[in-house]
This record gives structure tokens, sequence and C-alpha cells, in this order.
């Protein structure tokens, strides 16, 4: 994709100078955290998030994303994901 078009409804716009678009916007901002925190800040923050996972969700959670693991949902069977 070009620099300065983005996809919308699967149409190729043009972008105005000087706009980003949401992926370019994101990645900015994760390099933004990154410099200011470091990568440890990301860690940490990953690590909470499952703690918080195991503790809404249980043992049983795990077990089944474990027996899942590698296989693909429907929509991914169908071409529909990515």
């Amino acid at each position: 994709m070009a620099d300065h078009c983005s996809v919308r409804e699967g149409r190729a716009m043009a972008k105005p100078e000087g706009e980003m678009t949401v992926r370019e916007a994101g990645r900015k901002g994760g390099q933004t955290v990154k410099e200011k925190h470091g990568i440890e800040f990301f860690r940490e923050i990953g690590r909470k998030g499952g703690q918080a996972t195991a503790k809404a969700h249980g043992h049983e959670f795990y077990q089944e994303i474990g027996r899942k693991g590698g296989s693909q949902s429907k929509s991914a069977k169908k071409g529909e994901g990515v």
C-alpha cells in the first residue's frame, strides 16, 4: 500500500497531507511509550493482564485455549479470516 493512501470499504482513498492512519498513530504511540517507559513496562502490563485473566477465567479457560491451540476458526477455514 502506498504511503499516502488508506483502504476504506475496499477502496483506496488519498490521505490528506500531514494526516496519519490509525495504524501509523498506534505505532507512533507505542514507540513513544517504549521510549518513555522502556520495554520492561510492556512485560509488566502483560504479566498483570495474564494474572487478571487467570483470576477472572480460572484454570479451565487455559486448558480450553490450550486444546484449541493451532486450530483455525470457522471463518479462517472459509478464507474469511486473516
